[in-house]
């Protein structure tokens, strides 16, 4: 059972706003004593009224005015600070949140839906901010005027406060239970809104193949069960509120008729002034406002509490790959890799590899081949710490590559993957991307080693063309040339190139195979192949089989043993 609101959680990011909190503090101060003035003042015109004095009237009408003047400035002084606070918490737990999933490792996106991490770092974070900004600019207000008006009261006439308060309590445990009931139906709503966005993330990448598939119909289904879902789940929030409004409006006429009745019943003893009375009545009404305010704030409140804590959940994940507390940077390498005796399962799943060991030298250009699902991704990927192995060590250089930090350890391994990832800004920046300020001549000459300078050139605005989402504009060619310029432009020791060439026509892919060679001349490469024309050049070959390395040498050593790679070189060519 949950006993703490993760609402704690966030005093970390509201306590360096301390100053802006104090000065809207004081603000309020300022608005709950000018607001106690009012009241008094309020009082003093019954006595007027019942004589007709209109010049007594003017003169405690002109004071109220200033009154409400000084209130109101007192109130923008507390709006003003409270909402720089608010906003700053709201933008500080977003950049953290933000900065935390990008050290979560690979395996954590490759179950997680996209549509629900975005609704959590836009939508929950709003909210979060919306409940802050709540908290300080209304509900701390109200909560003051709800303790000091009615001390005011007590002052002008106990009794009948303490005939006021009568209903109080149970509307204290009415909006309690409403509001908890609020928040388990805004888990499942916001759950159900957040199942919406990894939907539409889902169909709006993959577009092109549902309409190939003609599945429209079907996405259609499936996107109106989600959507019925997250209807009724947010029905059920607000019919629960409609039912809560009339109620607690009800308490609350009740208590203004027992205090119409006790207060009549004062003054016919003697024990209350009519004077007092209209004070008394004056706070009576300014406290039906704050009470709304109280009792909605608490209901948003905890339905913001579901916001928070789908945010926290986030930021209680740990990453399974990380630095040592004692890493080091990785010096420049010269790209001598070694795999000692490495062995590696997905999460208690079955091995991936088996005890494989391979030593790289400086220059040396490695292909892995082999059938899918036999561990040639899993190896590589080995290789930057997406993943650690189960058991043995990777070397660079002699280094345990777990000894350096992850940063200086990918920035000296470059990788061209099959499908080349295009992000939003320039061609330029695509090609230098991870460098906030970037050599433009150097990308120009990266481009040129591409092959990808002529293109380039002859875009609407060259090399400060904008990328369309997942680089749209592009053809494959032209991004898989950009994905080379930008590992050209890294000029990373290690290589690792991941079928680079496997979905390019033949024009394209001539382009890219020179790109190519330019990019691994003098560094040390490791080639995922599928296609066994990619890979006759290279110096070694290796075969891998149910996570194993079966065969290792040339095209021509393993042609001449007749075994695997000579069974896979002959179905693909027809020999």
């Amino acid at each position: 059972m949950k006993t703490r609101s993760n609402y704690w959680h966030l005093l970390p990011y509201i306590r360096p706003q301390w100053q802006n909190i104090l000065k809207g503090f004081l603000g309020i101060i300022g608005y709950v004593l000018a607001t106690l003035t009012l009241i008094n003042f309020a009082g003093q015109l019954s006595t007027p009224f019942s004589q007709g004095d209109v010049v007594a009237i003017a003169q405690l009408s002109g004071t109220l005015g200033a009154v409400f003047l000084v209130r109101g400035f007192f109130q923008s002084i507390q709006d003003i600070y409270m909402a720089k606070a608010a906003l700053r918490v709201a933008f500080n737990l977003r950049k953290q949140v933000y900065s935390h999933l990008q050290k979560l490792n690979l395996s954590y996106f490759q179950t997680t839906k996209a549509g629900d991490l975005s609704y959590r770092l836009t939508e929950d974070v709003d909210r979060v901010g919306e409940v802050i900004h709540k908290l300080f600019h209304d509900f701390i207000p109200c909560v003051l005027q709800l303790i000091a008006i009615p001390i005011y009261m007590i002052y002008l006439n106990w009794q009948l406060t303490l005939a006021t308060v009568i209903v109080a309590p149970l509307m204290g445990v009415l909006i309690a239970w409403f509001g908890e009931r609020l928040r388990k139906f805004a888990i499942k709503s916001q759950n159900r809104v957040s199942n919406l966005s990894a939907i539409l993330t889902e169909v709006f990448s993959g577009i092109r193949i549902i309409q190939a598939f003609a599945a429209e119909n079907y996405e259609i289904s499936r996107f109106s069960r989600e959507a019925e879902r997250a209807f009724k789940a947010k029905y059920h929030t607000e019919r629960l509120k409609a039912v809560q409004i009339p109620i607690i409006g009800f308490l609350e006429a009740v208590g203004a008729l027992i205090l119409i009745f006790v207060g009549a019943w004062q003054i016919s003893q003697g024990n209350l002034t009519v004077e007092k009375f209209f004070s008394y009545l004056t706070g009576a009404a300014l406290l039906i406002d704050p009470v709304g305010h109280t009792t909605n704030n608490y209901n948003e409140f905890k339905q913001g509490e579901a916001s928070v804590d789908r945010v926290f959940a986030l930021l209680i994940i740990k990453p399974t790959v990380e630095d040592k507390p004692n890493a080091s940077p990785l010096p420049v390498v010269d790209g001598k890799v070694e795999y000692r005796h490495i062995s590696f399962a997905y999460e208690s799943g079955e091995p991936v590899l088996n005890h494989i060991s391979l030593l790289a030298m400086p220059g040396e250009a490695i292909a892995l081949v082999g059938a899918s699902g036999s561990g040639k991704t899993t190896f590589v990927n080995l290789l930057p710490r997406f993943y650690d192995p189960g058991a043995g060590q990777i070397l660079i250089d002699g280094i345990d590559i777990r000894d350096v930090t992850l940063h200086s350890l990918r920035r000296q391994i470059g990788i061209v993957p099959q499908e080349t990832t295009m992000f939003s800004g320039t061609v330029a920046q695509n090609i230098a991307f991870g460098q906030a300020e970037f050599d433009l001549q150097a990308v120009e000459e990266a481009a040129k080693i591409a092959n990808a300078h002529k293109f380039i050139t002859q875009l609407a605005d060259g090399y400060d063309t904008w990328v369309g989402e997942r680089g749209v504009n592009l053809s494959g060619g032209q991004k898989q040339r950009i994905a080379i310029a930008r590992a050209v432009l890294l000029n990373p020791r290690i290589l690792i190139l991941d079928e680079a060439t496997s979905a390019l026509d033949s024009n394209s892919e001539a382009l890219v195979q020179e790109a190519i060679e330019r990019l691994m001349y003098g560094r040390t490469v490791f080639i995922i192949a599928h296609r066994l024309s990619t890979v006759r050049k290279c110096d070694r070959i290796l075969v891998l089989e149910e996570g194993r390395i079966v065969e290792s040498g040339t095209h021509e050593e393993l042609l001449a043993l007749q075994h695997h790679y000579a069974g896979f070189y002959a179905q693909q060519f027809h020999q």
